[in-house]
């Protein structure tokens, strides 16, 4: 068994994703690996997908996610996007079924070259996000930052779209907060238990909301898909928009947008967007030593 694996260098908005090819292996990437990767400014990352031999009937692989701290995430929307677009290059397959910790995910490349994903149905129930206290309404808990008269936010919505997110809606443009001040705090307040992401949005139109994310285990990021989808459900759950939403995604570079659909007849959310392919290589999955492979890239280009 060769030391090294084939990895890709993508992004999903600008949100900063390691696709690593771990099949026909018996071993993971560790979370040494994963901090070192994240140590270098070539291979820094929010999120890394490893893709493992299937282990459930019926699907295509097991997608292992990792942030860039080593931890465990359950579900990565953006970075969904990214395996789909890799296999689909490689296969010339277009639709796809995963298995990760959160569940199945089904996904398909369209003819333009965005992908959609399902990312399933949401979760409200407060001891299933897991929150630490009991609500009746998950829609709007009691948390805040700032003063007890004048807080900066609070009474964020909270829901698991295969992890804890909080939703705290502003009135203003949600760059014009410390979101790097707050963000720390809030995903590792008492409140939640697993951590959570802590997403700012602010309602633009009955069908487009602007967010702006701190990802657990991952920090500021330029995107996160779970995220947008949480926005977009607890949205339509509040009566601030419909359920079929455009999310615009403030942080990401350039600026872009997500269609995020909270589907009425079964309760999956659907995901759509794009996804990029910068650049491949190899590592080492137990020290997350890598090389490059400019070969791909001279052909690319």
């Amino acid at each position: 068994m060769s030391v090294t694996v084939e990895f890709a260098r993508m992004n999903g908005l600008g949100n900063k994703i390691l696709v690593v090819d771990m099949r026909g292996r018996p071993d993971k990437v560790t979370p040494a690996a994963a901090v070192a990767l994240n140590a270098d400014p070539q291979t820094e990352f929010d999120q890394i997908m490893a893709i493992h031999d299937p282990k459930a009937d019926g699907t295509d692989a097991f997608i292992d996610i990792l942030n860039s701290d080593g931890s465990k995430a359950q579900a990565c929307g953006n970075g969904t996007r990214c395996v789909v677009q890799a296999l689909a290059a490689e296969t010339g397959r277009k639709a796809f079924t995963f298995q990760t910790v959160a569940g199945i995910l089904n996904a398909v490349e369209h003819e333009d070259g965005t992908i959609s994903v399902d990312m399933g149905r949401p979760v409200f129930d407060w001891d299933k996000i897991p929150l630490a206290e009991e609500f009746h309404d998950t829609s709007r808990i009691e948390l805040q930052i700032g003063p007890i008269d004048n807080p900066v936010l609070h009474s964020p919505s909270a829901m698991s779209m295969g992890n804890p997110h909080a939703i705290f809606w502003v009135d203003k443009d949600v760059m014009s907060y410390d979101l790097a001040r707050f963000g720390p705090l809030l995903e590792y307040h008492p409140m939640f238990p697993e951590r959570a992401n802590i997403t700012l949005a602010q309602v633009t139109s009955p069908t487009s909301l602007t967010t702006r994310t701190w990802e657990r285990g991952a920090g500021l990021t330029l995107a996160c898909g779970s995220a947008a989808c949480s926005a977009a459900v607890s949205a339509a759950r509040t009566g601030r928009t419909g359920r079929k939403v455009t999310i615009n995604v403030a942080s990401a570079k350039p600026p872009a947008t997500l269609s995020i659909e909270w589907r009425e007849r079964d309760g999956h959310v659907i995901m759509t967007g794009p996804a990029e392919w910068e650049w491949s290589g190899r590592l080492d999955p137990s020290t997350g030593l890598w090389s490059r492979d400019d070969s791909r890239e001279a052909e690319a280009q």
